[in-house]
């Protein structure tokens, strides 16, 4: 639904007197200096979109910075959940939106770098239809075994998959999700072959996991780490650079023999393409100075998330990079949303 309706929706060179009066007072504003105070001190509503259904971690860390970022602008933030192909419709959505610095988009990896690679008729680009305004977070991935797995560490896992091609399985919230893409990378890197067996929902395949029906999965840390402290589930390595605060003895994958493996999810918020760039400023600022209280860190820490407060330009400049390289791994993997 559209919370915030604008007079004229239509862009181009065909759009209303309406269209055109914005545009030139948002361009007149913008170089006398005047349009980021007049945009700070409207009482216009900000809608953040988020790609995907309410309680996931997309929409866990807008809920933890949205409020916050309403209080310092004294707006209203409107957190707006348009899930539906991997979180293709919100996102395209979003690329629609007017350019005006009142919707904004919660990005992740799967939206930003992953979709482009596994949708060929993707209704927005991430580099060109969008601005990079502030990463948020990362949370990094667990690669987990149901406690009664033979694989006591990282290395068996490994050498138990090489010596039986084909014959273990790994689940995922869905084909073409975070937890698939990734467990293709590891493939990939370490050469095994192993069959994926795709869930509706990261739920379902946590819990066939621990009951023994799969044989391992690679998801983001909050799913996993209750089952982790029950002993239900044993954590065999993470995807992180570093080892995480919530797990410190257990290694990462590139500790573990592969040297560079990287493979967290990622959080970002990017506006519309043509955002003004003192917007964008104001946005990132204030974002970042959310990241850094410490209800919103204890908030984050709580999901296995990494605040990861830094400028726009660095943030477009890892969605820049991230998008080949996801895109290598489906087409070595053969990943389709289907």
């Amino acid at each position: 639904m559209h919370l915030i309706p604008h007079p004229d929706s239509e862009a181009g060179p065909a759009a209303s007197p309406a269209r055109r009066r914005l545009l030139l007072a948002s361009a007149a504003a913008l170089a006398s200096g005047g349009w980021p105070a007049a945009w700070a001190q409207s009482s216009r509503s900000l809608r953040l979109i988020v790609p995907f259904t309410p309680g996931g971690s997309t929409d866990i860390l807008a809920r933890a910075i949205g409020p916050k970022l309403g209080l310092a602008l004294g707006r209203n933030v409107i957190i707006d959940n348009k899930p539906g192909a991997g979180g293709s419709l919100g996102a395209g959505e979003a690329a629609k939106a007017d350019p005006d610095g009142n919707t904004l988009l919660m990005g992740h990896i799967g939206t930003l770098a992953v979709n482009p690679a596994i949708y060929p008729k993707l209704s927005y680009d991430p580099l060109k239809s969008f601005v990079p305004v502030a990463w948020v977070a990362r949370v990094p991935n667990v690669l987990v075994v149901p406690a009664a797995s033979p694989a006591r560490n990282f290395k068996e896992f490994i050498e138990l998959a090489r010596s039986k091609p084909g014959a273990l399985t790994f689940s995922s919230g869905g084909n073409g999700s975070a937890a698939h893409i990734t467990f293709e990378y590891l493939k990939l890197r370490a050469k095994v072959f192993m069959l994926h067996i795709p869930y509706r929902g990261t739920a379902p395949s946590i819990n066939d996991l621990i009951a023994g029906q799969v044989d391992a999965t690679f998801t983001g840390a909050p799913a996993v780490l209750p089952h982790i402290k029950s002993g239900r589930l044993r954590a065999l390595a993470v995807s992180s650079p570093q080892r995480i605060p919530s797990l410190p003895d257990v290694p990462t994958v590139a500790e573990s023999g592969f040297p560079g493996f990287e493979a967290d999810q990622w959080y970002g918020v990017v506006a519309p393409a043509g955002t003004p760039a003192a917007v964008v400023a104001q946005l990132n600022a204030e974002i970042n100075k959310a990241l850094a209280l410490p209800e919103v860190a204890q908030q984050l820490a709580g999901e296995g998330a990494v605040p990861m407060p830094t400028t726009p330009q660095a943030f477009g400049q890892h969605i820049a990079a991230e998008i080949p390289r996801w895109a290598e791994v489906v087409k070595a993997g053969n990943v389709s949303a289907n």
